[in-house]
This record gives C-alpha cells, structure tokens and sequence, in this order.
C-alpha cells in the first residue's frame, strides 16, 4: 500500500511528535526537549516535516552559520517503518533549497554506514572527523556538499 507524504514547515505545534521522533530515531543521542522546542521556535532554524495524515514520521533541521555562506543540517530523523520511502531525500532536498548556500554540513555516527551512504549519493563527501563526539565515545564523520 503506499503511503501519502506531505512536506511542509513544521513549528512549536510539532514539538510532542518530533520530541518522540527524536527519541525513536536516536536512542543514544536524543535531543533533550529544550533542544527541540529551540529549533522548532528559533527564526533562524529552516524546519521541515514529512506527514502522513497527522502522523509526523520525518523531521529535518538545518541552520545557516558563518557569515551566510554555510548551512549546517542540525538534525535529520525518519521514522523506521518509513525509511527507504524516499522521505529522506525530499527533505534534505528542501533544506538545502531554503538554506540557500554554498556549502551545506552535517555530521553522521561513525557506524550509521546506512545513513553515511545516503548522504554520499545526495552529493556529500567527508571532509572530517570529530572524534569521541557522540556518547559512548563514537567518531562523527563530518560531510559537506557544495552547490553551484
């Protein structure tokens, strides 16, 4: 059966679903709930979400830093019964249209080789390592692309 998905901005209204999405997708790194209400309600923050019917099931964050000229995906979570559905790529897509920079970063677990090689074939290369970053002492990968 397939599976109606609407994109569009989310806000403060989303904060119970995305703090749950959080929670689902990264169990070790889960954005405490000052974090979400934080980038659901900062003006700077580009947010966006994917919907079926009132279900959020997908959510990405992205922030534009030095001086404008690089934008930064803050987070990025999808649903595990929705992964693979083509909800990752239209929403890092619509991030980096609104970011609207020439470089956009992220960081990804060293050990998440599923979401390393998403990110490859969305253009992204690794440009560094943030050692011990995440809990438990795992590497962050650190992955750019660069637009035209």
């Amino acid at each position: 059966m397939e599976k109606e998905i609407n994109i569009s901005q989310a806000s403060w209204r989303d904060f119970s679903q995305v703090m749950n999405l959080e929670k689902e997708c990264f169990p070790l790194d889960a954005w405490p709930m000052l974090d979400v209400m934080g980038v659901l309600s900062f003006p700077w923050f580009v947010r966006i979400k994917a919907m079926e019917g009132e279900k959020v099931v997908g959510f990405i964050a992205g922030e534009i830093k030095k001086a404008k000229t690089e934008g930064w995906i803050s987070t990025i979570g999808i649903l595990p019964e929705y992964q693979r559905l083509g909800i990752g790529k239209q929403l890092l897509h619509k991030c980096e249209i609104e970011l609207n920079v020439p470089y956009v970063k992220l960081s990804v677990r060293e050990s998440s080789h599923d979401a390393i090689e998403f990110y490859k074939t969305m253009g992204y290369t690794v440009v560094g390592v943030w050692k011990r970053y995440y809990k438990g002492g795992e590497d962050a990968l650190v992955m750019q692309k660069q637009f035209k």
